[in-house]
């Protein structure tokens, strides 16, 4: 009831002044976040990649993408936070508005574009949060960084935040970014995870064994999917994240926003993303994880999810909507 009010008057504002406004006045709470949150339960932990999850029920990046929030949202009762999508260097994103409600569908649109302050200040940040449980880092490429230079921002990245991450999130699923797709094209791929499983292998040595994983899109076809689970599997990556937002407009046809250009999330996105996780688990037949994220709204979402073939869920989008009783009732129908 509390976060329908809340919601009700935030749903009233611009949605990026409403998102600003809503993450600082959860962190004006400090420890008294968790009073809103999902509590801790018995039997609900889960060992995924080598780490112990308290809880199946992670925040997926976007929402946190400084790590200026993490205590706060740690206190909700997700069982990991994971922040970004951070660049090598701080940027804008994209022109406002860049950010559109599609209330009646339970959705929003988004052509944010990576705006961060950075990874060096998303690490100061980070350093300073209580939070030691795990927390994923979600990496990408600056916007002006020619495609066939990407792998340097990536690699920039991944030496700055793998000391401080519990795993490492390698974003080339974003339909923000001009060109950043184009990354999931076998050759870029396979290119690019060449890099970037050799640059982990070394600091392994320095900071001990990190997952890597691969956040993918929602846009695959048949052959996509089994060409990227095939360089998953070649490249022995840790999981792979399924999936990021669609540039489609199924569902949303005619809705004054609709036509708004960017990524798609929430409601509509839902039987996509399950869709293409359900063919990543087949694909793959338990050699890689898969973390399934897209249209979770409700307990039964996220365990339709698991029985997709997913190990851990995570939402965004739904937690908008719901607020922290989507954290509790999705852990519920996980255990």
């Amino acid at each position: 009831m509390l976060y329908t009010l809340a919601r009700t008057a935030l749903f009233q504002l611009d949605p990026e002044l409403a998102h600003d406004l809503a993450l600082k006045s959860l962190s004006a709470l400090g420890p008294g976040a968790a009073w809103l949150g999902a509590g801790s339960g018995v039997g609900e932990t889960r060992r995924v990649m080598g780490l112990d999850f308290p809880n199946g029920v992670g925040i997926a990046a976007g929402l946190d993408k400084n790590g200026e929030y993490v205590d706060a949202l740690a206190a909700l009762g997700f069982g990991f936070i994971e922040v970004g999508t951070v660049t090598p260097r701080p940027q804008p994103g994209n022109p406002r508005p860049r950010l559109f409600r599609l209330e009646e569908h339970e959705a929003l649109i988004n052509r944010l574009g990576f705006n961060n302050l950075g990874v060096e200040r998303m690490l100061r940040n980070v350093e300073r949060a209580r939070f030691r449980g795990i927390l994923g880092i979600n990496i990408g490429k600056n916007f002006d960084t020619p495609i066939e230079r990407a792998a340097d921002d990536y690699l920039a990245c991944l030496e700055a935040v793998y000391p401080r991450a519990s795993y490492v999130t390698v974003n080339v699923s974003s339909p923000n970014t001009k060109d950043l797709r184009d990354l999931q094209s076998s050759a870029r791929l396979d290119e690019l995870l060449s890099a970037l499983m050799a640059r982990r292998a070394a600091l392994a040595a320095r900071h001990g064994p990190k997952p890597l994983l691969v956040k993918v899109a929602p846009d695959l076809d048949d052959a996509q999917v089994e060409a990227i689970a095939s360089l998953a599997v070649k490249h022995a990556v840790d999981g792979l994240i399924a999936t990021n937002t669609t540039i489609a407009r199924e569902g949303v046809a005619g809705h004054r926003a609709g036509a708004e250009t960017g990524g798609l999330s929430g409601r509509p996105l839902f039987a996509r993303s399950t869709e293409v996780l359900r063919r990543f688990a087949r694909a793959l037949g338990g050699r890689v994880p898969l973390v399934g994220v897209g249209g979770i709204l409700s307990g039964a979402d996220a365990k339709a999810k698991l029985d997709a073939g997913a190990s851990l869920v995570q939402v965004y989008t739904g937690f908008i909507y719901r607020g922290p009783a989507l954290i509790a009732e999705a852990r519920g129908a996980l255990r």
